[in-house]
């Protein structure tokens, strides 16, 4: 992989912040198109015009920057359910419309969404910790908000008799599904895509709304 025809020209010294978002930006643009494994730091400081001793200053490693963009995934996830027109749910449409937040999250920043839920090159901080259910507080404001939700809809009695983890997990996976194979398949020969969603969503909220 050769990224010599995208180097930047050096800057003076004294730009910091700026720098290091230049990092960020050519790292998130190189693992969206090779993936993290294929990346080495030495083409991400190449990519932004600086040597790998200058790249090391902001991140020691490719798992630093990669932790980074992580968190930004989610946090930019976080915001966009924080931003979301919606009270609380109460109908199945309800659901749908929070539900739909998620995925049009995904569609829009498909780059963010490739280091948050489809990469696994980069180490990143474990979801849970695998001897208990404690959210990391990345998931707490994403994956924990439909948990929580989905929780207080099954205390209600308004849910199938699942267990509300193993129902906020299954709706989770089929949601993210459909997101993962829109990005990654863009050839498939998919029906026009809001039908697509629309008929996703009502298909999961019919499964979790109990008759």
């Amino acid at each position: 992989m050769n990224t010599s025809g995208s180097r930047s020209p050096r800057k003076a010294k004294g730009q910091g912040a700026e720098r290091r978002e230049e990092i960020l930006a050519a790292a998130l643009k190189l693992f969206t198109e090779f993936g993290p494994y294929a990346v080495s730091t030495r083409q991400i400081a190449q990519a932004v015009g600086i040597s790998q001793p200058t790249l090391y200053a902001y991140f020691p490693t490719k798992d630093d920057i990669g932790r980074e963009l992580h968190g930004r995934a989610f946090a930019l996830l976080a915001q966009s359910l924080a931003d979301g027109d919606r009270g609380p749910i109460e109908t199945p449409e309800c659901l749908m419309q929070m539900l739909r937040i998620y995925i049009d999250f995904g569609l829009k920043h498909p780059e963010m969404y490739r280091i948050a839920f489809m990469s696994e090159s980069v180490q990143i901080k474990a979801w849970w910790k695998p001897q208990d259910v404690t959210l990391s507080p990345e998931t707490q404001s994403t994956y924990g908000v439909l948990f929580r939700e989905l929780a207080e809809l099954h205390g209600r009695g308004l849910t199938i008799d699942v267990e509300p983890s193993a129902l906020t997990q299954s709706v989770w996976s089929s949601m993210h599904g459909l997101v993962s194979l829109l990005i990654a398949k863009p050839g498939f020969p998919w029906v026009e895509r809001d039908l697509l969603i629309s008929s996703h969503l009502k298909l999961m909220a019919r499964g979790v709304w109990k008759a």
